[in-house]
């Protein structure tokens, strides 16, 4: 076991753990830390997986962070915007978004802060959240865990929690939430769909989880998030992002 990785590297390797037993789907990646992510795994542990150049272009090999398909990977196929939501309609694909706020049951907020009708913040929308979280699994990304993030109630359902999915019954039947990384720990979700803590990040102490999450979590006893490999730390170092990017993202 490697001692020296940075909190992003462990980061990316467990964004990249979100993708083992994945199989045959299209990644879609949200953020730097997840991109690499996607890209790890794919040069890892699941070789069957379906990476985008972020364009059109579907890829065997990813090129270094910054580059399309075009400019340093290999393009395997083609598929269109239009094609993208026959995908998600099928469930053929697995997303890890970011999040503006989360709360306690994993509902996701990327629209608005504030009041409805008049917000304090206007945010990007609910983009694909409703229907990525309808149709097939979404993890998440947050690279600054904090208290504005981790909110006991969402000013607004963009990504459906767990809470909401039970109450919708059958038509949310493909609901599947994975996880949420953050940069201090991977959180999960315990029978009742609520989020829970499943492993903490070396060095980090689990007051500060407690402190910067506004709902409760149980962090006693909770192991420690597994350090990549020296494979996976190649890689990352000298394959996927030789100029450190990941590092701006999540700094140690």
């Amino acid at each position: 076991m490697t001692a020296d990785a940075t909190t992003a590297e462990i980061c990316i390797a467990a964004c990249s753990d979100t993708y083992r037993e994945s199989g045959e789907i299209l990644a879609h990646a949200v953020g730097t830390i997840p991109t690499i992510g996607a890209r790890l795994a794919k040069l890892t542990h699941s070789p069957d997986l379906v990476l985008s150049d972020g364009e059109a272009f579907m890829m065997s090999e990813p090129p270094p962070l910054g580059k399309t398909a075009a400019g340093g990977g290999t393009i395997e196929g083609w598929a269109p915007f239009r094609r993208i939501f026959d995908i998600v309609a099928s469930g053929r694909r697995q997303s890890m978004m970011g999040a503006s706020q989360i709360d306690r049951y994993g509902n996701q907020n990327i629209s608005l802060i504030g009041d409805w009708n008049k917000p304090k913040r206007q945010l990007i929308g609910v983009r694909g959240a409703p229907g990525n979280t309808a149709n097939h699994r979404v993890d998440y990304w947050v690279s600054r865990h904090s208290a504005r993030l981790f909110v006991e109630s969402v000013d607004m359902v963009s990504g459906v929690g767990n809470d909401r999915a039970r109450a919708a019954g059958t038509s949310m039947r493909f609901h599947h939430l994975g996880v949420i990384v953050t940069n201090l720990a991977v959180l999960g979700y315990d029978d009742d769909g609520r989020v829970t803590v499943l492993s903490i990040h070396p060095g980090v102490d689990p007051q500060e989880i407690i402190d910067n999450t506004g709902f409760a979590l149980e962090v006693e006893g909770a192991p420690l998030t597994r350090v990549p490999t020296d494979e996976e730390l190649h890689l990352i170092r000298e394959v996927l992002d030789p100029r450190g990017s990941r590092s701006r993202e999540v700094p140690n």
